[in-house]
């Protein structure tokens, strides 16, 4: 029985057949057989040593064998190694690059951001999505507490003097409208006009260093608060171009799977989650399967990047797509256009 090597990454020869078959898997969409392998990676070896070789790279995880098939296809772990590793990038030509730039000329942000949705799902032929621009900062104006039945109440944040955000909080007693009016009243006088974040430190100084002095509408107040603001940010939202070039790719899981991405474009919340996790990443980052945490995309790539404007991160844009996507030509299409889409927003002021 051949021994099980131990090294934890290929051999360069074994990298080349590695990148080979992803290409060739990503291009054809058909497993790869060692016979195919043999003819195109211009390596002067016996089929028995493709073999052996092939062999050693299921051993590592990096490839597996369809049940259906002699040939492979690329694992999670392969594809990652391949992206992070392997992949040759073709950066757009200069006539695209041109193509780009004439479509992000518009100077209103939300044209923008549909323009460079639609761009990028032309370009993939996979689906766009760019998150609308968020302001630099979130500041509070007002909040406001409704008291709700099952010691609950219900808290009303006015962000940026326009987003408004409601939130259930759970409390140790129920409240009248009188007290709650007043802890809102205290809270908007104290706090409004802070930045979020100025807002919950100032909220942990306080208990900490006075709450022995503090009358029990403060007391009560700035705890309600401090559970209003733990999650509290200025909503995002995005937009997304070319679901339906989705439809009829082969390794998106079926319609069913497919009907349920949709669903989650239609209610965002999830995708903008994972998007956010971007925000404050340098470059593209790349989430394949199951790296993005959610089983609604585990059989899903996203490719997506960060876009700045006036030196803050505004938002991020990317692509969805089947984990067998053309990564060296979507990565660049990303980060070009986050960065036209950049110059653009800044180009404004």
């Amino acid at each position: 029985m051949r021994a099980r090597r131990l090294a934890e990454v290929p051999d360069e020869r074994a990298q080349h057949l590695l990148r080979v078959l992803v290409n060739r898997y990503i291009r054809e969409g058909h497993p790869v057989g060692s016979r195919t392998l043999s003819r195109e990676s211009g390596l002067e070896v016996s089929p028995a040593t493709i073999r052996n070789i092939m062999a050693d790279l299921e051993d590592m995880g990096f490839i597996s064998a369809p049940h259906t098939s002699a040939g492979r296809v690329p694992t999670i772990k392969g594809y990652r190694f391949f992206v992070d590793t392997l992949v040759k990038l073709r950066p757009p030509r200069e006539t695209e690059v041109q193509l780009f730039e004439d479509a992000l000329r518009d100077s209103d942000p939300q044209a923008l951001v549909l323009s460079a949705s639609n761009l990028l799902s032309a370009m993939t032929r996979l689906a766009g999505v760019v998150t609308i621009p968020r302001p630099a900062q979130t500041a509070l104006r007002q909040i406001e507490f409704l008291p709700l039945s099952n010691q609950r109440i219900l808290a009303i944040l006015v962000l940026n003097d326009r987003d408004v955000q409601n939130k259930i909080l759970h409390v140790h007693r129920d409240f009248g409208e009188d007290e709650l009016r007043k802890a809102g009243n205290y809270l908007t006088e104290q706090f409004g006009g802070s930045e979020l974040d100025v807002v919950r430190n100032r909220l942990i100084k306080q208990l900490r260093d006075t709450r022995e002095s503090m009358n029990s509408v403060m007391l009560d107040a700035i705890e309600m608060a401090q559970q209003a603001f733990e999650t509290a940010e200025s909503e995002g939202e995005f937009v997304v171009a070319g679901e339906t070039n989705l439809m009829g790719l082969e390794g998106m899981g079926g319609m069913s799977k497919l009907k349920r991405l949709f669903e989650a474009f239609s209610r965002q919340h999830d995708i903008l989650h994972l998007l956010d996790k971007t925000l404050n990443a340098h470059g593209v980052q790349i989430f394949i399967g199951k790296e993005s945490g959610y089983r609604l995309l585990d059989e899903y790539s996203v490719v997506a990047a960060p876009y700045e404007a006036e030196d803050h991160t505004m938002g991020v844009l990317g692509v969805i797509g089947p984990t067998r996507m053309a990564y060296e030509r979507v990565i660049p299409i990303v980060d070009v256009t986050a960065k036209l889409l950049g110059s653009a927003l800044n180009s404004r002021n």
